[in-house]
């Protein structure tokens, strides 16, 4: 580096030097300015000119810039290319001091702390997670740091990283932070993982006593026992070392962060990643867009709040029965009354973010247009409060009912309309108000005595240089005298060549021009100095009044939580009341029990899209009385996937507090779902499909419970036919003979011959799949019945998918001859076997492919005859053990 750089490059290099894995954006007025290795990377990502300082001295300095009213459009593109940015700000008014304006980094922006409105989801939450693992298990910690939401939770034992991944996996985190020297990566699900930026942090931030101090300060309170956290030290380290992160940051208290939300995994029923992914709860699986998924058909909501709301629920729905009841019975009491339902909706319609507003006016940041925006949000809540309090549910009224059982957490308590703080808001900032914060144009007239005073001389300047202008025109005699402005010259007299002898001598000049003179008097000069000065001041005083208004908006940052949490609430039961009403779901029975009985269920995303084709709705009883392990068969495009998909989905959306599309539905609670369904590789980390579907199954087996609903579909099919066969026949023994109660387990698959579990085993019952033949055509009923396929029609599906009429020709032919012929007395399939040039001509050998020929051993064919010839379905034991005898003979063995 020169040692002769100007003061502003070494205040520039200083502030740099604290903020080195940061692309430093460097205010200087209008301007936010990037330098040398900054300047370059952002230039290429934002596709700006890239220019320099000094060009041509030793002091030459790379360089481009942003205007500062559009900087947040460019921190979210430089975010998005995988940067972090340092936002340094000018902290005093130019001319404030004698020397170098005094700047300052006001926010550090990473992939996990972007607030701006335009870069977010309105729908979506946006968490910036920090794990701290020890040899004893693992804290976690996560923040939204737009809205406050903060939840802490800790895992200890083997199983510790497993428990943390399926918890941090399902809130999607942009950022994850850890301790120096800890391989936190490596540890997580690659579903975790997908899009996520690491980042380090210093270790002693992670300390027991800065961490829980951290805690205290940011709650308020003495202790944590009132969070239920006092003694979880893992998941108070890690949550301190979070809270100390953003303040540092953020430059700010966080004062929307006053509470913290413990996750019990006990207390909700889990969802790992392939669960997720494959039941498409908030994601398209062909698309991975929100359309398309369970979240789409449900959502209905009005409200930003109630939409991330509807998705935690269904993220996390409870497992004791009374909770979810609470929900139920607000979903049928607004789904009966269709006119309260829609009134309710119309009034929240106009509530905006609250939550993030609330969270932008903590934070400092937001301008005048976020405070009238939150104000016109209040002022429905009145009326939303009103009719609330008219129901008899407790979740919508928030009166104490009968269905608050000692596992709730009691009555949510009556709406607060926050009526004071829309009345300040609304005395205190203009209706349409200046975008940027220090122009002027922010505060309503008649809240400040002392701006209006001020506004009044600048407003008043028109009349006050027009009785100038004709006071001058009849003191000179010049009728064409004419008092005007500039910014360069500020207020002068404009006299025209041909009038200038009649100039007073008191005139002083100030600009000449080709036909005329410019000139300025003591009075023009002193009015001058006062509108400046006044223009000056009302600047300067609405921005302090700004400021003011957003403190006391910040000092009811709990108030606004509270009642956005409550709109929150009720515009999710709304949503699924709409969704209940409109698509005619009904109200489902949850019990303790394990047992789940569904009539006439359909699936509900599916039956979304589909909106030619009428669905056919299917049963399912498992548990409880009936077989809890289901053996489906059937063709493929029959609907077996279909099926499996819809019981879970059903069971998901009940225990949410949904209604569910079937005609009755009697759910036992479910502590987990688990979902093999699909392939996936993992190629970056050398698995392959039937790899990853061993270690997904592995995971079912080793933390499935009797309470658990499993879904398996085509397990084994990834390796060889005796291996998968073998594999997936001892599957369904394990989980028949796990204990009891049994986990509720749907298992589709191909292998017919699994089906004879059932004879011997009673906690297995076979469906399949209806379908109609018509030669060589076949249609699919998508009716599940009792009983087992002996054939999947995947030549028929091939031919429906427009595979070469020679191809399916000749796969028939294939087909024909394994079905009759497939294996011979050595026990090896013939059509392993190898060609033998030794073997006489028309003789086959072991090893010869022999497909189409005759069997090559007349035993064979004589024994082939006789089964053929068997109806097994009337055959009693003692006639099949006659028949084994007769074929064992014609085979030449030992009866």
């Amino acid at each position: 580096m020169a040692s002769n750089l100007t003061p502003m490059l070494e205040q520039y290099h200083r502030i740099k030097g604290e903020h080195r894995d940061a692309i430093l954006m460097f205010r200087m007025g209008d301007f936010y300015e990037m330098f040398f290795e900054d300047a370059l990377k952002a230039s290429e990502v934002l596709e700006i000119a890239l220019t320099a300082r000094g060009r041509g001295t030793d002091n030459e300095a790379p360089m481009c810039g942003v205007p500062h009213q559009a900087v947040n459009s460019y921190i979210a593109r430089l975010i998005a290319s995988g940067h972090k940015v340092a936002v340094c700000d000018q902290v005093e008014e130019a001319g404030a001091s004698r020397g170098l304006v005094r700047r300052e980094v006001v926010r550090v922006v990473s992939p996990g702390t972007l607030t701006d409105p335009a870069a977010l989801d309105d729908r979506d939450n946006l968490f910036i997670a920090c794990l701290f693992p020890t040899s004893e298990g693992v804290g976690a910690a996560s923040i939204d740091l737009s809205t406050g939401e903060f939840r802490i939770a800790e895992a200890r034992g083997e199983d510790s990283w497993r428990q943390i991944s399926l918890q941090i996996s399902c809130l999607h985190p942009r950022e994850i932070l850890h301790p120096e020297g800890t391989e936190v990566a490596r540890h997580l699900g690659r579903e975790v993982g997908t899009g996520v930026v690491f980042n380090v942090l210093p270790g002693w931030i992670f300390g027991r006593d800065a961490a829980f101090r951290a805690m205290t300060e940011q709650m308020g309170t003495l202790s944590l026992e009132g969070f239920g956290c006092q003694t979880m030290d893992l998941a108070v380290r890690a949550g301190g070392a979070l809270l100390s992160h953003l303040r540092s940051t953020q430059r700010s208290a966080l004062g929307h962060i006053h509470r913290v939300a413990v996750h019990q995994p006990a207390d909700h029923m889990v969802l790992d990643g392939p669960t997720l992914k494959t039941l498409e709860v908030t994601r398209s699986l062909a698309t991975g867009a929100r359309a398309g998924s369970l979240l789409s058909v449900l959502d209905r909501t009005v409200t930003p709040m109630g939409a991330r709301r509807l998705q935690s629920w269904l993220l996390s729905p409870p497992v004791r029965a009374a909770r979810t009841e609470e929900r139920l019975e607000a979903v049928a009491e607004l789904a009966a009354d269709h006119r309260r339902r829609d009134e309710l909706r119309a009034l929240m319609k106009p509530v905006r973010d609250i939550e993030r507003l609330a969270g932008r006016a903590t934070l400092g940041i937001a301008n005048a247009r976020d405070l009238v925006a939150l104000r016109d949000s209040l002022v429905p809540l009145r009326g939303i409060a009103s009719l609330a309090a008219g129901f008899s549910s407790p979740l919508l009224s928030g009166r104490p009912g009968p269905l608050i059982s000692s596992d709730t957490a009691g009555p949510p308590g009556a709406l607060d309309d926050l009526s004071d703080l829309r009345d300040l808001l609304g005395r205190a900032i203009q209706d349409d108000p200046a975008p940027t914060l220090h122009e002027g144009g922010l505060i309503r007239r008649g809240y400040d005595a002392a701006l209006d005073d001020l506004r009044a001389i600048s407003s008043d300047g028109r009349s006050y240089i027009a009785g100038i202008e004709a006071r001058e025109r009849e003191r000179t005699g010049i009728g064409s005298l004419k008092v005007r402005y500039n910014r360069v010259f500020g207020y002068y007299i404009e006299i025209s060549k041909s009038n200038l002898p009649l100039v007073p001598s008191d005139y002083e000049r100030r600009q000449t021009l080709v036909n005329a003179e410019r000139f300025a008097t003591p009075e023009l000069k002193q009015y001058e100095e006062k509108v400046l000065t006044a223009q000056d001041r009302i600047h300067e005083i609405e921005y302090d009044l700004l400021c003011e208004v957003r403190g006391q908006v910040t000092a009811q940052a709990g108030r606004l939580k509270e009642s956005a949490g409550r709109i929150a609430d009720l515009d999710v039961l709304a949503s699924l009341a709409e969704t209940a009403a409109t698509r005619g779901y009904v109200r489902p029975v949850l019990t303790e029990e394990t047992r789940t009985s569904i009539i006439g269920g359909r699936h509900p995303i599916v039956e979304a899209l589909d909106t030619e084709a009428r669905f056919v709705p299917n049963d399912v009883q498992a548990g409880g009385d009936a077989p809890s392990i289901l053996i489906v068969t059937g063709p493929n495009m029959g609907g077996k996937s279909t099926y499996l998909r819809q019981t879970a989905l059903i069971t998901l959306m009940a225990q949410a507090g949904s209604f569910v599309p079937a005609e009755r539905a009697e759910i036992g609670i479910v502590d987990r779902i688990f979902s093999r369904i699909g392939s996936s590789d993992n190629l970056a980390g050398g698995q392959s499909t039937f790899m990853v579907e061993m270690q997904e199954t592995a995971n079912i087996l080793h933390n499935a419970t009797g309470r658990s609903l499993i879904l398996l579909d085509e397990v084994g099919r990834g390796t060889s036919t005796f291996d998968g066969l073998s594999l997936a026949w001892a599957i369904v023994e394990h989980l028949h003979e796990a204990g009891s109660p049994r986990a509720r387990v749907l298992f589709a698959t191909h292998y017919h011959e699994l089906t004879e579990l059932a004879l011997t085993r009673p906690g297995i019952r076979n469906l399949t799949v209806q379908v109609k033949e018509s030669g060589h055509d076949v249609i699919f009923l998508r009716k599940i019945v009792e009983g087992a396929a002996d054939r999947s029609y995947g030549i028929q599906v091939a031919r429906l998918a427009g595979m070469p009429r020679g191809v399916i020709e000749r796969a028939r032919e294939i087909l024909e001859n394994l079905e009759r012929n497939e294996f011979g007395r050595d026990g090896l399939p013939k059509l392993a076997r190898r060609h033998d040039s030794s073997a006489p001509p028309g003789e086959t050998r072991p090893g010869q492919l022999s497909l189409f020929g005759p069997p090559a051993d007349p035993a064979e064919a004589a024994a082939a005859a006789e089964i053929r010839g068997i109806d097994l379905d009337r055959t009693t034991p003692m006639q099949a053990l006659d028949l084994l005898a007769r074929i064992k003979g014609k085979l030449g063995e030992p009866g």
